[in-house]
C-alpha cells in the first residue's frame, strides 16, 4: 500500500490531497480567511447561561452562535479547571505545573449543570466540533493537547494506550514507560503511531506538550474574553501528525515556502522519510498531474461509478445520509446470482469506506446492498467493510447487514461534510443551467457500450457532440484506446455537429440504433 499527500497552494488556500495507491481516499481545504474555530483549538471563554432542562450551558467563545458545552463533557476535574483559571487570570498563580496544585474533589457522573457552573463564569473550553449548519460549537472543558505520540491530558492522573495497538505485551511496556515520565496532574493518551518507539522519543513529545501548556497558560493572566490560548496547528502540519507512517511514498507541494515547513516537519516527525518530500516544478497543475481533478468531478457527485458497472447513489437528508448500492450493467460472470452480489457488495463496500472519509461525511448512513440470502456472505461483506473503514480516523460503529442487506453505520461528524459541486455551466444556452462534466458522462458512455457488447453486438458505432468526441478520442492512452484493450473491439466514434452537448447515440453496422 502506498500512501502519497499531494499539497497545492494558491493566494487564498491550500488543498491537500491524500492519495492511497494512486486513489484519492481524503480531500482537505485550509483557506486563509480561515474559519477560527477549529477542533482542537482552545478558548478562554464565559458561561453566558446554563440551561437545567438540557443540563447544559450555553458558553460565549466568539462566534455567531453560543457554543454547546453539555454536562458529560464537563470532565469530572472541571472544579480544578475552574479554580486553576481563576488564580492564573487574576495573577495569583504563576507556577503552571500542576505537581503542587491543590485538586478539588470530583464531580458527581450524574450531576447537574448548575451545581458545576454559574453565568458569566471564566472557562477553559475545547473545540470538539466545529459550526455545522445552524449550530454553534460543539465544547468539551476536558482538555487534550495532541503530539505526534501521545495526548497530554490536564487535571488527570489516567494512563491509557491507544485500542489500535493490539499487542498485550507491546501495550504494557508503553504503560509502564509513559507512567516513568509522567507528570503529577496529567494523564496521558498513548497513540497508535507509538508502538515500538523508546522512551527518549516518548519524552521528547511530552516536553513539547508540556511548553505548549505553560505557553497556554501564561496567555490567561490578563486575557479578552472569549479569545484563543492554543491553536491547532496549520493543516499540512496536524494531516501529518496524525496520519504520517511508513507507507508514506511521497509528498509532493507546489509551493517553495509550504515545501520548506513540509520539510521541517517530516525531519522533526520522522527523519529517515525526509526525502520523500518534493518540490513540485512542472507546468502542469499539480492536481491535474496527480489525476486528482478529473477523481474529484467523479467521486463528487450524487451517482458513483465503480469498478465492474457497479455504482453506488448518494442522497442526504436532515437525519441521515442514504447509500444505494446498485449492480448496474456489468455482465454476470459468477455461477450464481448470490455469487454477482457478493461481488458486487464487496466492491461497493470499498468504495462506501471511501466515500465517508473523502465526504467526511457523519451522523447516521444506511447502506442499502444487494439482498444476500447467505449467511457467511453477509458475515464476508460485514467483515469486509470493517476492514475497509479500519484506517479511518473518525470514530465509527458498523452494525452487521440486516437480511434486507441494509447496513447501519454512525460515524464521528466534528466538522461540516465536505461537497463539491461537479456540475459545469451548460454550453448550449445562457440560461444557468448546468451540466454534469464530460468525464461523468464518459462513464455512463462506458456502461452503456459494456451492455450492448455483453448482448453480443459485434460492431458499434457511437454518435456524440464534437466536443465529447474529441474527449473521447485524444490522448495516449484514449478512451477509445481503453474500451479497445477492455472488449478487444474498436468503437468508430463520429462526431455530429447537431447534437446537443449531452447528446449521443450507439448504432449497429447496419445504422440501426442501439438501446
Amino acid at each position: 500500500m502506498n500512501k502519497e499527500l499531494i499539497i497545492r497552494s494558491s493566494s487564498s488556500k491550500v488543498d491537500f490531497a491524500l492519495l492511497k495507491d494512486g486513489k484519492l481516499i481524503e480531500l482537505h481545504k485550509e483557506e486563509n480567511s480561515a474559519n477560527q474555530f477549529t477542533v482542537g483549538d482552545i478558548f478562554l471563554a464565559k458561561i453566558r447561561k446554563t440551561v437545567p432542562g438540557l443540563n447544559a450551558a450555553f458558553v460565549n467563545v466568539g462566534y455567531e452562535k453560543d457554543a454547546f458545552l453539555h454536562y458529560h463533557d464537563l470532565g469530572p476535574n472541571i472544579p480544578s479547571l475552574l479554580k486553576f483559571v481563576k488564580r492564573v487570570s487574576t495573577g495569583k498563580l504563576k507556577d503552571f505545573d500542576l505537581k503542587n496544585f491543590p485538586f478539588e474533589e470530583p464531580i458527581d457522573k450524574d450531576g447537574a449543570v448548575n451545581d458545576a457552573l454559574k453565568s458569566n463564569q471564566s472557562i477553559l473550553v475545547q473545540i470538539v466540533k466545529e459550526p455545522i449548519s445552524t449550530k454553534g460549537p460543539r465544547l468539551s472543558s476536558e482538555l487534550s493537547i495532541a503530539g505526534r505520540y501521545i495526548v497530554l491530558v490536564p487535571f488527570s492522573d489516567r494512563v491509557s494506550v491507544s485500542q489500535k495497538i493490539s499487542d498485550r505485551n507491546e501495550k504494557g511496556r508503553l504503560k509502564k514507560l509513559i507512567q516513568s515520565i509522567k507528570p503529577k496532574g496529567f494523564g496521558i493518551i498513548v497513540r497508535t503511531v507509538a508502538e515500538g518507539k523508546k522512551v527518549a522519543e516518548l519524552d521528547k513529545d511530552l516536553q513539547d506538550l508540556l511548553s505548549k501548556w505553560t505557553a497556554m497558560c501564561k496567555k490567561l493572566h490578563k486575557a479578552e474574553l472569549p479569545s484563543t490560548v492554543l491553536s491547532e496547528m496549520n493543516r499540512a502540519s496536524s494531516i501529518l501528525r496524525d496520519l504520517f507512517n511508513d507507507s508514506f511514498t511521497a509528498i509532493h507541494v507546489d509551493d517553495k515556502l509550504l515545501y520548506g515547513q513540509i520539510k521541517e516537519t517530516v525531519q522533526r516527525i520522522a527523519p529517515k522519510k525526509e526525502s520523500i518530500v518534493k518540490l513540485y516544478k512542472s507546468q502542469t497543475p499539480i492536481f491535474e498531474k496527480f489525476g486528482i481533478e478529473r477523481q474529484i468531478k467523479t467521486s463528487f457527485g450524487e451517482t458513483v461509478s465503480t469498478s465492474k458497472g457497479a455504482y453506488l447513489v448518494i442522497e442526504h437528508t436532515e437525519a441521515m445520509h442514504v447509500i444505494d448500492v446498485n449492480s448496474g450493467n456489468r455482465s454476470n460472470k459468477a455461477k450464481s446470482q448470490e455469487g454477482t452480489a457478493l461481488e458486487v457488495n464487496l466492491i461497493a463496500a470499498t468504495e462506501v469506506a471511501r466515500q465517508l472519509r473523502l465526504r467526511d461525511m457523519g451522523g447516521i448512513i444506511v447502506v442499502d446492498f444487494i439482498d444476500m440470502s447467505n449467511a457467511d456472505n453477509r458475515k464476508a461483506l460485514f467483515q469486509h467493510l470493517k476492514d475497509e473503514m479500519a484506517d479511518d480516523k473518525a470514530k465509527h460503529k458498523i452494525l452487521p447487514p440486516s437480511k434486507f442487506g441494509l447496513v447501519q453505520i454512525t460515524r464521528q461528524r466534528v466538522r461540516p461534510e465536505r461537497n463539491i459541486d461537479t456540475l459545469e455551466a451548460n454550453p448550449n444556452g445562457n440560461n444557468g443551467d448546468k451540466i454534469e462534466a464530460p468525464i461523468v458522462l464518459v462513464n455512463k458512455m462506458t456502461a452503456e457500450l459494456n451492455k450492448l457488447l455483453n448482448k453480443g453486438h459485434k460492431s458499434v458505432t457511437l454518435n456524440a457532440h464534437p466536443f465529447i468526441a474529441a474527449f473521447l478520442t485524444k490522448g495516449i492512452p484514449s478512451i477509445r484506446s481503453k474500451w479497445f484493450f477492455e472488449h478487444k473491439k474498436w468503437i468508430k466514434i463520429l462526431p455530429r455537429d447537431a447534437y446537443t452537448y449531452l447528446e449521443y447515440h450507439f448504432y449497429d453496422n447496419k445504422g440501426n440504433k442501439l438501446k
